[in-house]
């Protein structure tokens, strides 16, 4: 499954795991069947990178591995450490908690959050911090979350005693049928509990809007669209407990007039003179890095496309780079002056006199 030799060694291992986890991660790669061959990679490394599962393997196959459960397989592996201190999206403290459905016990977490980040294409290959301003719920600190002024505890509803219905029943004698009508408690509008004076901050609701200011790391080489996780800056937790969920930051590459970006290459339109197709000239081009000189060779065709090795962008994860694609439009003059029209003529005479008769 990570493509390496039965005697390779741990430092490989892990290079081709990083590598494969990368490319086949679901919140990178949406190709059907990403996720399955994600999990299939994450659990040929737990095997081949714990020397005693790795020798049941190899004596026994995958029956020699068949008893582990997935927590036995992937407790001891630190991801952080894997890949960078990235905050990759891998669900929580490790794969298996979110692609094999291992849950936390205890109160639920909040809701994630995604923000998309715009970056300029000079972030996208040097990397660097960039900062994402975030407003979400926090608790209240004047109340303490409880809504009531000072942080006092709320008073238990009397009319539905705390549980945020009521319920009536009757009982159909003819049919001896019991019905019950279940609505929620107008006294304290299903909270179960009541605010005799409400927090001033929080007008009771015992959550506050809160801005915050955020240094989010960027990778060099970024992927567009690519998932920046920060454990714990989602949305609280909906019971007293609970931990927040994460802040995903979905790295968008900002617009520029100079480049089209695809992938780790840039794409750019040059447009030349009728004449410089036809006898070739020397262009002076930006690149991320400065300028570069381009020579046009002569007889360039419309539509024809040069190629800049390398000054392209950083491909993410192997220190590459990509190339600048330069697409060539020739500009045919609309308005001619009288000595450039009698330069085409004599040009078109010349042409006409050296083509053979058929």
């Amino acid at each position: 499954m990570l493509g390496v030799a039965k005697d390779t060694d741990q430092k490989a291992i892990k290079d081709a795991f990083r590598s494969l986890a990368l490319k086949y991660h679901p919140d990178r790669n949406k190709e059907p069947g990403a996720e399955e061959r994600f999990k299939g990679i994450a659990e040929a490394y737990a095997v081949l990178s714990d020397p005693k599962k790795r020798a049941q393997y190899d004596a026994r196959g995958f029956a020699g591995v068949a008893g582990f459960s997935q927590q036995d397989l992937f407790g001891g592996i630190n991801f952080e450490d894997i890949f960078g201190g990235l905050n990759f999206d891998f669900g929580g403290d490790s794969p298996f908690e979110r692609f094999f459905h291992r849950r936390r016990a205890g109160p639920p977490r909040g809701a994630n959050i995604e923000v998309d980040l715009f970056v300029p294409l000079e972030r996208v290959a040097s990397g660097g911090e960039e900062k994402v301003r975030l407003s979400r719920p926090a608790t209240c600190a004047a109340c303490h979350g409880t809504g009531a002024e000072g942080g006092a505890a709320p008073r238990t509803c009397d009319a539905c005693g705390g549980s945020g219905r009521l319920t009536r029943s009757r009982q159909e004698k003819k049919e001896h049928v019991l019905i019950q009508q279940i609505t929620t408690c107008p006294a304290c509008r299903g909270r179960g509990s009541i605010v005799e004076h409400p927090c001033s901050k929080c007008r009771g609701s015992g959550e506050v809007e809160k801005e915050e200011l955020l240094t989010i790391k960027i990778p060099q080489g970024v992927e567009e669209g690519m998932a920046l996780r920060i454990p714990g800056k989602g949305m609280p937790s909906p019971e007293s407990g609970g931990i927040s969920g994460d802040l995903f930051v979905l790295v968008r590459t900002r617009s520029d007039p100079r480049f089209e970006r695809a992938g780790a290459d840039l794409l750019r339109q040059e447009t030349i003179s009728l004449t410089d197709a036809v006898l070739g000239a020397t262009l002076e081009v930006p690149t991320l890095n400065g300028s570069a000189s381009v020579s046009i060779p002569p007889g360039t065709q419309p539509g024809a496309v040069l190629r800049l090795k390398g000054k392209g962008l950083p491909e993410f994860g192997d220190g590459r780079h990509g190339e600048l694609y330069l697409r060539i439009e020739v500009r045919v003059p609309e308005q001619l002056s009288r000595e450039e029209r009698e330069l085409y003529e004599r040009l078109r005479a010349i042409r006409r006199s050296t083509i053979p008769k058929k």
